[in-house]
């Protein structure tokens, strides 16, 4: 009977873990857990780009939209600049580049930037811009962001997960706002292989 009893309470106190760990996981983590299970596979960027579009086809494509006049060239060599229609009303920058991996978009960083900004200027505060992208990506990618913070707090970022595909938006600085959207499975592979 004691062997039994003994038994029964290491099972017990097995379960209990269980539960702690399955109750403790972070909305994040549950939200990507699900997701990544799910098995959906969800590509779409923005203009007609998409995660998985080969670099070749990704310069055709801006090079066709450049010579419409729907984008144009940044001001680094790395930069395409899209001038784009924010819930606001107010002019904002968009500026992004692609980071490949076998030759096809896995992550494409970001950056938003309110015209005219200046430190002094609450209306286009960083925090105001943060919003707006976040409106913008509801319309863009539906509703289902949810709120994350680092550890210490100092840090918060939206974040949504269709299938294979993250979104991330958070300040990246004083000025100007960061989305990130990543293939999360090949995000993953890369992490595991960095070679």
């Amino acid at each position: 009977m004691n062997i039994n009893l003994t038994h029964y309470k290491h099972l017990l106190l097995l379960v209990s873990i269980g539960f702690c760990l399955m109750s403790c996981q972070s909305d994040y983590q549950k939200m990507e857990s699900r997701e990544l299970a799910s098995g959906k596979i969800v590509n779409d960027l923005f203009l007609d780009l998409e995660l998985g579009m080969p670099k070749k086809e990704f310069y055709a494509t801006c090079w066709e939209l450049n010579k419409q006049g729907v984008l144009l060239n940044g001001p680094t060599e790395l930069s395409i600049e899209y001038i784009v229609d924010m819930p606001s009303k107010k002019e904002t920058t968009m500026r992004f580049y692609p980071k490949f991996s076998d030759d096809k978009i896995y992550l494409m960083p970001v950056d938003y930037a309110y015209k005219g900004w200046a430190p002094w200027n609450e209306d286009l505060s960083v925090e105001i811009l943060r919003a707006d992208v976040l409106a913008l990506y509801e319309q863009w990618y539906g509703e289902g962001f949810i709120e994350v913070s680092s550890e210490d707090g100092s840090q918060v970022a939206f974040v949504k997960i269709d299938g294979n595909r993250r979104i991330r938006i958070y300040k990246k600085n004083l000025s100007t706002v960061r989305a990130e959207i990543v293939d999360l499975k090949i995000q993953k592979q890369l992490e595991e292989n960095p070679s």
